[in-house]
């Protein structure tokens, strides 16, 4: 459900447009493969720390040729800093062999078929076929989840009835624009527990600021 009107859910996007003209991914990549590993590392960590890992990483192991040739401990050294990381390299390693052997070293462009890879679920799979593929997507973290809420422009208890929400309330050629947007909005100004609603351009739209709606937590 849209609280908002029409009318400033348009001035809403024309204003996070004017605000973030640059947004884009700040994870660090060179190709949809590294790309798509960046992004199954940054689940539940901060672009920082997967970009210091990785530029390791792909120094070394560029590809998935590359790093299908690792074993689990030389993995998990270079990405040890990064939370969940046991994990992140037994998913890493096994998804890496798949692109191998079953797409020849070339990350599919389908949806059905980047969600059956280890590690990679429906917000990872969206990241990717938008700034791999150029595809128009919404994927929805906890910045999207918190700040399009917040806003007012959506009303929904979890992350894709959001995405799902937003789909319907946003000019599709904004998508991913506003999926950086928003996540670059609740980086710098609209922090989770300390937001700058003073210092917000949106504090003339946003129901969260006029006092009209409360924090809500995040459901998968």
């Amino acid at each position: 459900m849209t609280v908002l009107s029409k009318k400033k859910i348009k001035e809403a996007v024309q204003l996070l447009e004017e605000m973030y003209p640059e947004a884009d991914s700040e994870l660090q990549f060179g190709s949809v493969f590294q790309l798509l590993v960046a992004v199954v590392l940054s689940a539940q960590t901060t672009d920082k720390s997967v970009n210091q890992a990785t530029k390791v990483l792909y120094n070394q192991y560029p590809d998935a040729e590359a790093i299908s040739s690792m074993n689990e401990e030389e993995l998990q050294q270079i990405i040890k800093r990064i939370g969940l990381y046991k994990t992140k390299s037994r998913n890493v390693l096994r998804l890496a062999q798949i692109i191998k052997e079953e797409y020849n070293g070339q990350v599919p462009g389908e949806y059905d078929k980047l969600i059956q890879l280890p590690g990679v679920g429906r917000k990872t799979a969206n990241v990717v076929l938008a700034n791999g593929f150029g595809e128009q997507r919404i994927a929805v973290d906890t910045h999207v989840f918190r700040v399009a809420n917040r806003i007012g422009l959506v009303e929904e208890p979890d992350v894709l009835k959001t995405e799902l929400s937003l789909m319907e309330s946003l000019p599709e050629s904004k998508w991913t624009l506003m999926h950086h947007a928003l996540i670059w909005h609740g980086r710098r100004v609209c922090d989770a527990r300390r937001p700058q609603c003073d210092l917000c351009t949106l504090n003339g739209i946003c129901l969260y600021a006029s006092g009209q709606k409360r924090q809500q937590k995040v459901k998968k």
